[in-house]
Protein backbone atom coordinates (compact mmCIF):
# COMPACT_ATOMS: atom_id res chain seq x y z
CA UNK A 1 0.00 0.00 0.00
CA UNK A 2 1.11 3.28 -0.70
CA UNK A 3 0.32 6.63 0.83
CA UNK A 4 -2.40 8.97 -1.13
CA UNK A 5 -3.58 6.02 -2.92
CA UNK A 6 -7.10 4.60 -2.58
CA UNK A 7 -8.24 0.98 -1.67
CA UNK A 8 -11.04 -1.27 -1.28
CA UNK A 9 -10.90 -4.27 1.54
CA UNK A 10 -12.93 -6.28 4.12
CA UNK A 11 -12.84 -5.09 8.00
CA UNK A 12 -11.50 -8.73 9.42
CA UNK A 13 -12.02 -7.21 13.53
CA UNK A 14 -11.83 -3.80 15.23
CA UNK A 15 -9.15 -4.07 18.18
CA UNK A 16 -9.87 -1.61 21.19
CA UNK A 17 -11.26 0.93 21.12
CA UNK A 18 -11.92 2.40 17.33
CA UNK A 19 -9.26 0.48 15.13
CA UNK A 20 -10.45 -1.45 12.06
CA UNK A 21 -8.32 -4.46 10.66
CA UNK A 22 -8.25 -4.24 6.91
CA UNK A 23 -6.94 -6.43 4.91
CA UNK A 24 -5.65 -5.97 1.48
CA UNK A 25 -3.71 -7.05 -1.40
CA UNK A 26 -1.76 -8.97 1.56
CA UNK A 27 -1.31 -6.07 3.55
CA UNK A 28 -3.30 -4.57 6.49
CA UNK A 29 -3.97 -1.12 7.14
CA UNK A 30 -6.10 0.57 10.31
CA UNK A 31 -9.04 2.13 9.63
CA UNK A 32 -11.43 3.88 12.69
CA UNK A 33 -15.09 4.06 12.45
CA UNK A 34 -15.50 0.73 10.91
CA UNK A 35 -17.21 -2.52 11.93
CA UNK A 36 -16.57 -6.39 11.05
CA UNK A 37 -17.47 -7.69 7.77
CA UNK A 38 -18.03 -4.75 5.59
CA UNK A 39 -16.11 -4.00 2.21
CA UNK A 40 -14.78 -0.40 2.48
CA UNK A 41 -12.80 2.04 0.27
CA UNK A 42 -10.34 4.34 2.48
CA UNK A 43 -7.39 6.37 1.27
CA UNK A 44 -3.88 5.40 3.11
CA UNK A 45 -2.85 8.94 5.19
CA UNK A 46 -0.09 7.23 6.89
CA UNK A 47 2.75 4.63 6.22
CA UNK A 48 5.34 4.76 8.82
CA UNK A 49 7.66 1.02 9.29
CA UNK A 50 5.43 -1.07 7.00
CA UNK A 51 1.92 0.03 8.63
CA UNK A 52 -0.61 1.61 7.07
CA UNK A 53 -3.64 3.64 8.52
CA UNK A 54 -6.41 5.16 6.44
CA UNK A 55 -9.15 7.02 6.57
CA UNK A 56 -12.52 6.03 5.66
CA UNK A 57 -13.59 6.73 2.00
CA UNK A 58 -16.92 4.81 1.61
CA UNK A 59 -18.70 2.17 2.86
CA UNK A 60 -19.36 -0.54 -0.07
CA UNK A 61 -21.15 -3.10 1.44
CA UNK A 62 -22.55 -3.55 5.15
CA UNK A 63 -22.39 -6.42 7.40
CA UNK A 64 -24.79 -8.73 6.76
CA UNK A 65 -25.60 -8.15 10.22
CA UNK A 66 -26.09 -4.48 10.49
CA UNK A 67 -29.23 -2.77 11.81
CA UNK A 68 -31.48 -0.67 9.12
CA UNK A 69 -33.19 1.74 12.00
CA UNK A 70 -29.83 3.07 13.75
CA UNK A 71 -29.99 6.26 15.40
CA UNK A 72 -30.72 9.11 12.78
CA UNK A 73 -27.45 11.06 13.76
CA UNK A 74 -25.22 7.91 13.49
CA UNK A 75 -22.23 8.79 11.15
CA UNK A 76 -22.52 12.30 11.78
CA UNK A 77 -22.32 12.61 15.49
CA UNK A 78 -18.54 11.14 17.20
CA UNK A 79 -20.33 9.94 20.26
CA UNK A 80 -21.08 6.11 19.08
CA UNK A 81 -19.40 3.74 17.00
CA UNK A 82 -22.06 0.74 17.19
CA UNK A 83 -25.19 2.44 16.64
CA UNK A 84 -25.87 0.02 13.69
CA UNK A 85 -24.89 -3.47 15.37
CA UNK A 86 -27.09 -5.47 16.94
CA UNK A 87 -26.69 -5.40 21.17
CA UNK A 88 -25.55 -9.19 20.99
CA UNK A 89 -22.87 -8.60 18.54
CA UNK A 90 -21.42 -5.78 20.45
CA UNK A 91 -21.33 -8.01 23.25
CA UNK A 92 -19.23 -10.37 20.88
CA UNK A 93 -16.68 -7.44 19.57
CA UNK A 94 -16.15 -6.08 22.96
CA UNK A 95 -15.68 -8.99 24.60
CA UNK A 96 -13.27 -10.67 22.08
CA UNK A 97 -11.47 -7.13 22.25
CA UNK A 98 -10.55 -7.61 26.33
CA UNK A 99 -9.54 -11.48 25.18
CA UNK A 100 -6.99 -10.87 22.85
CA UNK A 101 -5.76 -7.79 25.14
CA UNK A 102 -5.37 -9.97 28.05
CA UNK A 103 -4.63 -13.37 26.43
CA UNK A 104 -0.53 -12.48 26.33
CA UNK A 105 -1.52 -12.03 30.40
CA UNK A 106 -3.09 -15.31 31.13
CA UNK A 107 0.05 -16.96 28.56
CA UNK A 108 2.94 -15.21 30.67
CA UNK A 109 1.52 -16.45 34.01
CA UNK A 110 0.92 -19.84 32.30
CA UNK A 111 4.77 -19.97 31.81
CA UNK A 112 5.85 -18.48 35.33
CA UNK A 113 4.03 -21.25 36.99
CA UNK A 114 5.02 -24.12 34.55
CA UNK A 115 1.54 -24.92 33.71
CA UNK A 116 1.46 -27.68 30.63
CA UNK A 117 -2.68 -27.03 30.26
CA UNK A 118 -4.48 -26.37 26.77
CA UNK A 119 -3.93 -22.65 27.01
CA UNK A 120 -7.73 -22.00 25.20
CA UNK A 121 -9.28 -23.72 28.57
CA UNK A 122 -6.69 -21.86 30.55
CA UNK A 123 -7.81 -18.67 29.15
CA UNK A 124 -11.47 -19.62 29.65
CA UNK A 125 -11.10 -20.74 33.18
CA UNK A 126 -9.78 -17.36 34.03
CA UNK A 127 -11.58 -14.92 31.49
CA UNK A 128 -15.55 -15.25 32.32
CA UNK A 129 -16.72 -13.20 29.01
CA UNK A 130 -18.58 -10.21 29.50
CA UNK A 131 -21.76 -9.03 31.26
CA UNK A 132 -24.54 -6.76 29.47
CA UNK A 133 -25.80 -3.69 30.46
CA UNK A 134 -29.26 -4.22 32.01
CA UNK A 135 -30.30 -1.46 29.76
CA UNK A 136 -29.51 -0.79 26.26
CA UNK A 137 -31.50 2.31 25.22
CA UNK A 138 -32.16 5.59 27.46
CA UNK A 139 -29.30 5.11 30.30
CA UNK A 140 -26.82 7.56 30.90
CA UNK A 141 -27.40 9.80 33.60
CA UNK A 142 -25.41 12.57 32.75
CA UNK A 143 -24.44 14.74 29.31
CA UNK A 144 -22.51 17.23 28.79
CA UNK A 145 -23.89 18.70 25.59
CA UNK A 146 -22.00 21.75 23.27
CA UNK A 147 -23.09 24.52 21.59
CA UNK A 148 -21.87 26.15 18.15
CA UNK A 149 -22.96 25.31 14.27
CA UNK A 150 -22.96 22.42 11.96
CA UNK A 151 -21.15 24.18 9.29
CA UNK A 152 -19.33 27.28 9.33
CA UNK A 153 -21.23 30.66 9.60
CA UNK A 154 -24.40 28.11 9.78
CA UNK A 155 -27.32 28.41 12.78
CA UNK A 156 -26.69 28.18 16.14
CA UNK A 157 -26.66 23.99 16.95
CA UNK A 158 -26.48 22.03 20.49
CA UNK A 159 -25.31 18.72 20.83
CA UNK A 160 -22.09 16.92 19.92
CA UNK A 161 -19.41 16.73 18.25
CA UNK A 162 -19.45 15.57 14.62
CA UNK A 163 -17.16 12.48 13.59
CA UNK A 164 -13.68 13.88 13.13
CA UNK A 165 -14.19 17.40 13.93
CA UNK A 166 -12.89 19.88 16.66
CA UNK A 167 -15.26 22.52 15.42
CA UNK A 168 -18.63 21.61 14.13
CA UNK A 169 -21.78 20.36 16.47
CA UNK A 170 -24.38 18.02 15.73
CA UNK A 171 -28.13 19.06 17.07
CA UNK A 172 -29.05 15.24 18.73
CA UNK A 173 -32.41 15.93 18.87
CA UNK A 174 -33.16 12.22 18.66
CA UNK A 175 -30.42 10.48 20.95
CA UNK A 176 -31.12 6.83 21.76
CA UNK A 177 -28.81 7.11 25.04
CA UNK A 178 -30.24 9.31 26.59
CA UNK A 179 -34.20 9.35 27.56
CA UNK A 180 -36.49 11.38 26.71
CA UNK A 181 -36.18 14.25 28.99
CA UNK A 182 -33.03 14.99 27.99
CA UNK A 183 -34.13 14.93 24.68
CA UNK A 184 -36.90 17.67 25.48
CA UNK A 185 -34.07 19.72 27.72
CA UNK A 186 -32.04 20.02 25.04
CA UNK A 187 -34.53 20.75 22.02
CA UNK A 188 -36.08 23.63 24.84
CA UNK A 189 -32.36 25.06 25.61
CA UNK A 190 -31.98 25.33 21.81
CA UNK A 191 -34.98 26.97 20.61
CA UNK A 192 -34.74 29.32 23.24
CA UNK A 193 -31.38 30.50 22.54
CA UNK A 194 -32.02 30.28 18.97
CA UNK A 195 -34.80 32.74 19.09
CA UNK A 196 -32.47 35.02 21.54
CA UNK A 197 -30.27 34.95 19.03
CA UNK A 198 -28.00 33.77 21.73
CA UNK A 199 -24.04 33.91 20.59
CA UNK A 200 -21.84 30.55 21.18
CA UNK A 201 -18.12 30.45 22.35
CA UNK A 202 -16.25 30.46 19.11
CA UNK A 203 -13.02 28.29 19.46
CA UNK A 204 -10.57 30.03 17.32
CA UNK A 205 -11.97 33.68 18.09
CA UNK A 206 -12.52 33.60 21.41
CA UNK A 207 -15.50 34.98 21.50
CA UNK A 208 -19.09 34.51 22.60
CA UNK A 209 -21.60 33.32 24.78
CA UNK A 210 -22.71 29.98 25.02
CA UNK A 211 -20.83 27.21 25.96
CA UNK A 212 -21.80 24.39 27.22
CA UNK A 213 -25.30 22.17 28.50
CA UNK A 214 -24.38 19.74 31.52
CA UNK A 215 -27.53 17.25 32.47
CA UNK A 216 -27.84 15.27 34.70
CA UNK A 217 -30.52 12.87 36.10
CA UNK A 218 -30.63 9.91 38.48
CA UNK A 219 -32.40 6.72 37.04
CA UNK A 220 -33.95 5.97 40.63
CA UNK A 221 -35.26 9.16 42.26
CA UNK A 222 -35.41 10.98 38.63
CA UNK A 223 -33.79 14.15 40.08
CA UNK A 224 -32.69 16.53 37.31
CA UNK A 225 -29.98 18.94 37.35
CA UNK A 226 -29.43 21.46 34.44
CA UNK A 227 -26.32 23.52 34.35
CA UNK A 228 -25.80 26.28 31.43
CA UNK A 229 -22.40 27.35 30.62
CA UNK A 230 -21.23 30.55 29.51
CA UNK A 231 -18.56 33.10 29.25
CA UNK A 232 -18.78 36.46 30.85
CA UNK A 233 -18.61 38.26 27.82
CA UNK A 234 -22.61 39.20 27.73
CA UNK A 235 -25.07 39.95 30.28
CA UNK A 236 -28.64 38.11 29.69
CA UNK A 237 -31.68 37.69 31.31
CA UNK A 238 -31.84 33.96 32.21
CA UNK A 239 -35.62 33.84 34.19
CA UNK A 240 -37.43 33.23 30.96
CA UNK A 241 -34.77 30.36 30.19
CA UNK A 242 -35.37 29.05 33.14
CA UNK A 243 -39.34 29.12 33.30
CA UNK A 244 -39.50 27.77 29.75
CA UNK A 245 -37.48 24.48 31.23
CA UNK A 246 -39.77 24.38 34.79
CA UNK A 247 -43.13 24.23 32.18
CA UNK A 248 -41.99 21.03 30.08
CA UNK A 249 -44.12 17.58 30.60
CA UNK A 250 -41.05 15.96 32.17
CA UNK A 251 -41.22 12.68 33.58
CA UNK A 252 -38.24 13.70 35.90
CA UNK A 253 -38.55 16.59 38.76
CA UNK A 254 -36.01 19.32 37.62
CA UNK A 255 -34.50 19.97 41.35
CA UNK A 256 -32.10 22.48 40.36
CA UNK A 257 -30.77 25.19 37.47
CA UNK A 258 -27.51 26.57 37.39
CA UNK A 259 -25.45 29.20 35.45
CA UNK A 260 -21.72 27.75 35.39
CA UNK A 261 -19.22 31.05 34.04
CA UNK A 262 -16.55 29.96 32.33
CA UNK A 263 -14.06 32.29 30.63
CA UNK A 264 -11.23 29.69 30.03
CA UNK A 265 -9.78 29.61 26.63
CA UNK A 266 -9.63 25.50 26.46
CA UNK A 267 -12.74 23.50 24.98
CA UNK A 268 -13.53 22.50 28.79
CA UNK A 269 -16.56 22.39 31.49
CA UNK A 270 -15.05 24.48 34.01
CA UNK A 271 -16.13 26.05 36.63
CA UNK A 272 -14.84 29.56 37.37
CA UNK A 273 -18.39 30.77 39.49
CA UNK A 274 -21.81 29.04 39.54
CA UNK A 275 -24.83 30.97 40.50
CA UNK A 276 -27.76 28.93 41.41
CA UNK A 277 -30.86 29.89 39.00
CA UNK A 278 -33.55 27.61 40.72
CA UNK A 279 -33.53 24.73 43.45
CA UNK A 280 -30.31 23.57 44.52
CA UNK A 281 -27.01 22.58 42.80
CA UNK A 282 -27.42 18.74 43.92
CA UNK A 283 -29.18 15.88 42.82
CA UNK A 284 -29.77 12.48 44.86
CA UNK A 285 -29.54 9.01 42.94
CA UNK A 286 -29.44 5.71 44.96
CA UNK A 287 -27.36 2.92 44.31
CA UNK A 288 -27.46 -1.01 45.46
CA UNK A 289 -28.99 0.35 48.63
CA UNK A 290 -27.05 3.54 49.11
CA UNK A 291 -27.87 6.95 48.45
CA UNK A 292 -25.61 9.57 47.08
CA UNK A 293 -25.73 13.56 46.60
CA UNK A 294 -24.17 14.48 43.05
CA UNK A 295 -23.02 17.71 42.39
CA UNK A 296 -22.58 18.71 38.89
CA UNK A 297 -19.19 17.59 38.86
CA UNK A 298 -19.33 14.84 40.49
CA UNK A 299 -17.84 12.07 39.55
CA UNK A 300 -20.29 9.26 39.56
CA UNK A 301 -20.40 6.34 36.88
CA UNK A 302 -22.80 7.26 33.68
CA UNK A 303 -24.69 3.96 33.59
CA UNK A 304 -26.64 3.55 36.96
CA UNK A 305 -28.10 0.07 36.14
CA UNK A 306 -24.67 -0.96 34.79
CA UNK A 307 -22.59 0.12 37.92
CA UNK A 308 -24.69 -2.06 39.96
CA UNK A 309 -23.96 -5.21 37.82
CA UNK A 310 -19.89 -3.79 37.76
CA UNK A 311 -19.63 -3.02 41.89
CA UNK A 312 -21.45 -6.04 42.61
CA UNK A 313 -18.80 -8.36 40.60
CA UNK A 314 -16.05 -6.35 42.78
CA UNK A 315 -17.72 -6.95 45.91
CA UNK A 316 -17.57 -11.04 44.62
CA UNK A 317 -14.42 -11.04 43.52
CA UNK A 318 -13.11 -9.74 47.23
CA UNK A 319 -15.09 -12.33 48.51
CA UNK A 320 -15.51 -12.59 52.16
CA UNK A 321 -13.61 -9.87 53.70
CA UNK A 322 -15.25 -9.55 57.15
CA UNK A 323 -12.68 -11.25 58.90
CA UNK A 324 -14.84 -14.59 59.65
CA UNK A 325 -17.78 -11.80 60.90
CA UNK A 326 -15.56 -10.03 62.64
CA UNK A 327 -15.29 -6.77 60.68
CA UNK A 328 -11.23 -6.39 61.26
CA UNK A 329 -10.01 -5.96 58.34
CA UNK A 330 -8.93 -2.78 56.34
CA UNK A 331 -9.57 -1.67 52.34
CA UNK A 332 -7.92 0.79 50.69
CA UNK A 333 -10.13 1.79 47.44
CA UNK A 334 -7.44 3.96 45.89
CA UNK A 335 -8.66 6.32 42.94
CA UNK A 336 -11.68 6.42 44.88
CA UNK A 337 -13.84 9.17 43.12
CA UNK A 338 -16.68 9.89 45.37
CA UNK A 339 -16.34 6.92 47.51
CA UNK A 340 -18.81 4.72 46.02
CA UNK A 341 -16.99 1.46 46.63
CA UNK A 342 -15.92 2.23 49.66
CA UNK A 343 -19.38 2.93 50.96
CA UNK A 344 -20.76 -0.53 49.59
CA UNK A 345 -17.52 -2.33 51.14
CA UNK A 346 -18.16 -0.40 54.40
CA UNK A 347 -20.42 -2.46 55.95
CA UNK A 348 -18.26 -5.82 56.36
CA UNK A 349 -15.11 -3.75 57.30
CA UNK A 350 -13.62 -2.55 60.02
CA UNK A 351 -12.38 0.56 58.01
CA UNK A 352 -12.14 1.44 54.23
CA UNK A 353 -9.67 4.53 53.60
CA UNK A 354 -10.50 6.22 49.80
CA UNK A 355 -8.22 8.42 48.25
CA UNK A 356 -8.94 10.26 45.16
CA UNK A 357 -6.65 13.67 43.85
CA UNK A 358 -9.97 15.55 42.91
CA UNK A 359 -10.69 17.50 46.28
CA UNK A 360 -14.17 18.54 45.13
CA UNK A 361 -15.10 14.36 44.88
CA UNK A 362 -13.17 13.76 48.04
CA UNK A 363 -15.93 16.23 49.92
CA UNK A 364 -18.81 14.53 47.91
CA UNK A 365 -17.52 11.35 49.49
CA UNK A 366 -17.64 12.07 52.98
CA UNK A 367 -21.16 13.87 52.67
CA UNK A 368 -22.31 10.48 50.92
CA UNK A 369 -20.66 8.15 53.64
CA UNK A 370 -22.41 10.88 56.38
CA UNK A 371 -25.35 10.56 54.76
CA UNK A 372 -25.54 6.56 54.72
CA UNK A 373 -24.61 6.80 58.05
CA UNK A 374 -20.90 5.43 57.80
CA UNK A 375 -18.59 6.17 60.37
CA UNK A 376 -15.63 3.52 59.10
CA UNK A 377 -14.90 5.39 55.99
CA UNK A 378 -12.14 7.88 55.42
CA UNK A 379 -11.28 9.68 52.43
CA UNK A 380 -8.53 11.65 51.66
CA UNK A 381 -7.51 14.29 49.12
CA UNK A 382 -4.26 13.93 47.12
CA UNK A 383 -2.02 11.65 44.85
CA UNK A 384 -1.80 7.76 45.50
CA UNK A 385 1.87 7.97 44.60
CA UNK A 386 2.31 10.04 47.60
CA UNK A 387 -0.64 9.40 50.20
CA UNK A 388 0.06 5.82 50.47
CA UNK A 389 3.01 6.74 52.82
CA UNK A 390 1.57 8.99 54.60
CA UNK A 391 -1.35 6.73 55.80
CA UNK A 392 -0.66 4.57 59.31
CA UNK A 393 -2.86 1.90 58.72
CA UNK A 394 -2.10 -1.30 56.61
CA UNK A 395 -4.36 -2.87 54.03
CA UNK A 396 -5.97 -6.12 54.09
CA UNK A 397 -7.23 -5.46 50.42
CA UNK A 398 -7.30 -3.19 48.63
CA UNK A 399 -9.34 -2.11 45.18
CA UNK A 400 -8.15 -0.26 42.61
CA UNK A 401 -9.88 2.03 39.91
CA UNK A 402 -7.21 4.08 38.16
CA UNK A 403 -8.36 6.30 35.39
CA UNK A 404 -7.59 5.53 31.81
CA UNK A 405 -4.22 5.40 31.73
CA UNK A 406 -3.96 3.03 34.49
CA UNK A 407 -1.74 3.50 37.37
CA UNK A 408 1.64 5.57 37.83
CA UNK A 409 4.83 2.84 37.49
CA UNK A 410 5.92 3.93 41.16
CA UNK A 411 2.53 4.04 42.49
CA UNK A 412 2.68 0.56 41.28
CA UNK A 413 5.21 -0.36 43.07
CA UNK A 414 3.97 1.04 46.68
CA UNK A 415 0.84 -0.83 46.17
CA UNK A 416 2.83 -4.36 45.39
CA UNK A 417 4.89 -3.93 48.36
CA UNK A 418 1.91 -3.54 50.64
CA UNK A 419 1.75 -7.78 50.08
CA UNK A 420 -2.17 -7.89 50.57
CA UNK A 421 -3.92 -11.59 50.05
CA UNK A 422 -6.25 -10.29 46.86
CA UNK A 423 -6.41 -7.05 44.59
CA UNK A 424 -9.41 -6.21 42.90
CA UNK A 425 -8.63 -3.83 39.67
CA UNK A 426 -11.17 -1.94 37.63
CA UNK A 427 -10.20 -0.66 34.38
CA UNK A 428 -11.64 1.05 31.86
CA UNK A 429 -9.29 1.08 29.39
CA UNK A 430 -8.42 -2.72 28.99
CA UNK A 431 -4.63 -1.30 27.19
CA UNK A 432 -3.57 0.01 30.34
CA UNK A 433 -4.67 -2.55 32.35
CA UNK A 434 -2.82 -5.41 30.29
CA UNK A 435 0.28 -3.31 30.62
CA UNK A 436 -0.36 -3.44 34.64
CA UNK A 437 -1.11 -6.85 35.02
CA UNK A 438 2.26 -7.72 33.09
CA UNK A 439 4.06 -5.67 36.15
CA UNK A 440 1.59 -7.42 38.56
CA UNK A 441 2.49 -10.66 37.79
CA UNK A 442 6.38 -10.21 37.92
CA UNK A 443 5.79 -9.06 41.12
CA UNK A 444 4.07 -12.58 42.53
CA UNK A 445 0.49 -11.31 42.21
CA UNK A 446 -1.58 -13.93 39.77
CA UNK A 447 -4.68 -13.32 37.86
CA UNK A 448 -7.69 -15.60 39.33
CA UNK A 449 -10.44 -14.14 37.75
CA UNK A 450 -11.12 -11.59 35.17
CA UNK A 451 -14.24 -10.33 33.36
CA UNK A 452 -15.97 -7.37 30.98
CA UNK A 453 -19.01 -5.28 31.79
CA UNK A 454 -20.83 -3.27 29.05
CA UNK A 455 -21.22 0.09 31.10
CA UNK A 456 -21.05 1.52 27.30
CA UNK A 457 -23.93 0.39 25.02
CA UNK A 458 -23.51 1.54 21.22
CA UNK A 459 -20.12 2.92 21.90
CA UNK A 460 -16.78 1.46 21.65
CA UNK A 461 -16.26 1.70 25.46
CA UNK A 462 -15.65 -1.51 27.69
CA UNK A 463 -15.14 -1.99 31.71
CA UNK A 464 -13.36 -4.75 32.82
CA UNK A 465 -12.73 -6.21 36.77
CA UNK A 466 -9.83 -8.42 37.61
CA UNK A 467 -9.19 -10.65 40.41
CA UNK A 468 -5.56 -11.01 41.61
CA UNK A 469 -3.95 -13.07 44.78
CA UNK A 470 -0.40 -13.76 46.07
CA UNK A 471 1.07 -16.60 44.22
CA UNK A 472 1.62 -18.55 47.25
CA UNK A 473 -2.34 -17.35 48.01
CA UNK A 474 -3.30 -18.73 44.90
Amino acid sequence: MKKGQVYEGYVERVDFPNKGIVRCEGETAVVKNVIPGQRISFLVNKKRKGKAEGRLSEVLEKAPYELADACPHFGMCGGCNYQSIPYEKQLEIKEEQVRKLLRPVFEKQMLLDGKCADTEQYVNRIFEGIKASPVQYDYRNKMEFSFGDEYKNGPLALGMHKRGSFYDIVSVRDCRIVDEDYRMVLACVLDHFTKENGSYFHRIRHEGYLRHLLVRKAQKTGDILIALVTTTQETHDLDPFVAQLLNLPLKGKITGVLHTKNDSLADIVQNDETVILYGRDYIYEELLGLKFRISQFSFFQTNTLGAEVLYETVREFLGDISGGGKHDKTVFDLYSGTGTIAQLLAPVTKKVIGVEIVEEAVEAARQNAELNGLDNCEFIAGDVLRVIDEIDEKPDFIVLDPPRDGIHPKALRKIIDFQVDRLVYISCKPTSLARDLEVLLDSGYRVERAVAIDQFPWTGNIETVVKLCLKNRY
